[in-house]
């Protein structure tokens, strides 16, 4: 009869009175360890599609996405996100009108962030602008191609964010982070005419 492993982990270890069987000992001993150690898969996708039946996720089991670079846990009822990889950041590439580093304050960028088990895309830098139309419109949309869809917010994301007080009457204005990957920038007007506006430490849920 089958013993289990020390560690009370249910691994399962034949007994000398087994009958023998090389190729049973060897997956049983392989299919026990490998769900108790972290599984690796191309997506989320791939993982679903592994993880069916009588290899379904169970509580406590560890996995690596290799498109995303991020480890999940299986908390009984869904995986989470605990930890991601080295996230670099990507520069944004503003609309006409803009330019990066306004008021010296860095390229416009952004990158994906898992924040205690939610992602998250966190942005940084600042645009300037020398010339407003003499009435300006009340928001520009400042990134001339929309954010990849792993950086999309689920929903419609409305933060606020600095800008100068030099030929402005306002020195906040309001970002939306659109479902769409558009970043669209409200509050200008005659009297806001800002040289700069920043995005470092924003960070919305996606």
């Amino acid at each position: 009869m089958p013993t289990t492993d020390d560690y009370g982990q249910g691994i399962s270890i034949a007994s000398l009175t087994d009958a023998p069987d090389a190729g049973k000992l060897a997956k049983d001993i392989v299919n026990a360890v490998a769900q108790r150690s972290i599984l690796r898969f191309a997506s989320a996708t791939a993982r679903g599609a592994t993880l069916t039946g009588a290899t379904a996720p169970v509580e406590g089991m560890l996995s690596w996405l290799q498109d995303v670079n991020r480890l999940d846990l299986y908390d009984g009822a869904g995986w989470v996100a605990v930890s991601v990889g080295a996230s670099a950041w990507t520069t944004i590439t503003p609309t006409s009108g803009w330019t990066q580093n306004g008021n010296s304050n860095g390229t416009f960028q952004y990158r994906i962030l898992n924040i205690s088990g939610e992602e998250s895309v966190q942005f940084r830098g600042a645009l300037g602008r020398s010339s407003y139309p003499t009435s300006p419109p009340g928001s520009y949309v400042v990134n001339n191609a929309a954010l990849p869809t792993a950086a999309r917010p689920s929903t419609l994301r409305t933060v606020v964010i600095p800008c100068s007080d030099v030929s402005s009457d306002r020195i906040t204005l309001k970002m939306d982070v659109r479902t769409d990957g558009f970043l669209e920038v409200f509050g200008f007007g005659s009297s806001v005419k800002p040289p700069w506006v920043g995005f470092n430490g924003t960070i919305v849920s996606l």
